[in-house]
């Protein structure tokens, strides 16, 4: 269950992500993390959040931001939001790491998914910030923030993750683990 002050580190590339607020903090109002990215270059694919805004606050180095086709910068003190059905994405290019304060809006069930994912990653599960298809299946449909490819239909999406995420569950494949989070989805 994801805590304040809970400090999650991916263990290849040292990226953290410390909650400073979650769900449960706010009443279901946002998750606010304060993320250190010391990996360069875009980590995962382009997307969609249907339901959620994010913010964005740089508190030192540069992020850079792909929003409706355009990649853009931020710097140390700087703030952007980076609104819900918009394909988006967010990311360190520079050498040097980039540190800034996340707010996703409302929560949802997103601290789940992001303490989850870190547990992925630490296991192996997660190769070139891409999740396995079933997994990704599963993910999209079981998660109450259900986020979308932005290279792919969002029916065709759906479409598969209804026709794959029952095969997937039989094969043990969960949107949440109780392993990483104390909960299973």
């Amino acid at each position: 269950m994801p805590k304040k002050g809970q400090i999650l580190v991916d263990k290849f590339t040292g990226d953290s992500f410390e909650f400073l607020e979650t769900g449960k903090d706010t009443d279901g109002k946002r998750v606010v993390i304060k993320v250190m990215l010391k990996s360069k270059g875009q980590t995962v694919d382009d997307h969609i959040h249907v339901l959620q805004d994010e913010t964005f606050k740089v508190i030192s180095g540069r992020m850079t931001y792909f929003l409706n086709g355009e990649k853009h910068f931020v710097k140390q003190g700087e703030e952007v939001t980076l609104p819900k059905n918009v394909p988006h994405n967010h990311y360190n290019t520079d050498d040097e790491p980039t540190e800034y304060i996340q707010t996703i809006s409302p929560a949802i069930d997103v601290d789940y998914f992001i303490e989850n994912l870190f547990g992925l990653i630490n296991d192996g599960k997660v190769k070139n910030g891409k999740l396995p298809l079933l997994q990704a299946m599963v993910t999209l449909k079981y998660l109450e923030s259900p986020s979308y490819l932005a290279s792919m239909p969002k029916g065709l999406q759906r479409g598969l993750s209804n026709l794959l995420s029952p095969l997937a569950r039989a094969m043990g494949y969960r949107a949440i683990y109780e392993k990483y989070t104390g909960v299973e989805k």
